[in-house]
């Protein structure tokens, strides 16, 4: 949310002080591409090679923890074996967001009238059904970005030969070998996962915004 705030000041008509959709768009994908590179993308490969574990006696496992895990793909694939599956990550993460946050925006509008900088505060149920409704978008949209995600950072580099060789041909695998539908395995339990979280979310969110404007900026000197 900062670095969505940071670009959408960017985005901003400098006269009006208003960001049209495209802009809110690009802020949006910009903020989930700074996010999927910086902190998503390793994080995210760690949590999928371990999940992959699960089952396994205590001395088949090749990865005993995060650090070891992290430190191990280092050693075998070199630094950027923890970014693997960072295209389809930022396209998911990026998209997600985009769509999140403009949609978050047309549903204050749309259901309750409110518009960004009105100085009106929602209530927290109004807020938990906006972010809902907004946190559907995302998993819809980028289904197959985060499918191929999943695929790219499961496979080791670690000899042999890879399965995958980068996001189109994933794509293009899956599709050929399970079809269309396949692109967006897992998307019930995303949805039961994300939009609940981002209803929470924009509940306080909302809220701690409509406290700082109320407290600071309405009494700011002009």
């Amino acid at each position: 949310m900062g670095s969505n705030a940071l670009f959408q000041s960017a985005f901003k008509d400098p006269e009006t002080g208003k960001i049209s959709n495209k802009g809110r768009l690009m802020s949006g994908f910009g903020a989930g591409v700074l996010e999927a590179l910086a902190i998503v993308t390793p994080f995210e490969v760690v949590k999928i090679r371990l999940q992959q574990q699960k089952g396994l006696s205590p001395n088949l496992l090749k990865y005993k923890g995060p650090i070891h895990c992290a430190r191990t793909i280092i050693r075998e694939e070199g630094l950027f074996g923890l970014w693997a599956g960072a295209a389809p990550t930022v396209m998911r993460n990026g998209t997600n967001q985009a769509a999140m946050f403009t949609a978050k925006n047309a549903f204050d509008v749309v259901l309750w009238k409110k518009h960004e900088g009105d100085g009106k505060v929602l209530q927290p149920w109004q807020s938990m059904i906006s972010g809902f409704l907004a946190g559907t978008a995302g998993p819809v949209c980028t289904g197959p970005f985060d499918v191929v995600k999943t695929r790219l950072m499961a496979q080791s580099r670690q000899g042999g030969e890879l399965k995958y060789k980068g996001m189109v041909h994933a794509i293009r695998t899956i599709y050929v070998e399970e079809g269309l539908r396949a692109l967006w395995k897992g998307l019930l339990p995303r949805l039961m996962r994300i939009p609940p979280g981002q209803a929470i979310m924009w509940a306080v969110a909302d809220q701690v915004i409509g406290f700082y404007e109320r407290r600071f900026l309405h009494n700011a000197p002009l």
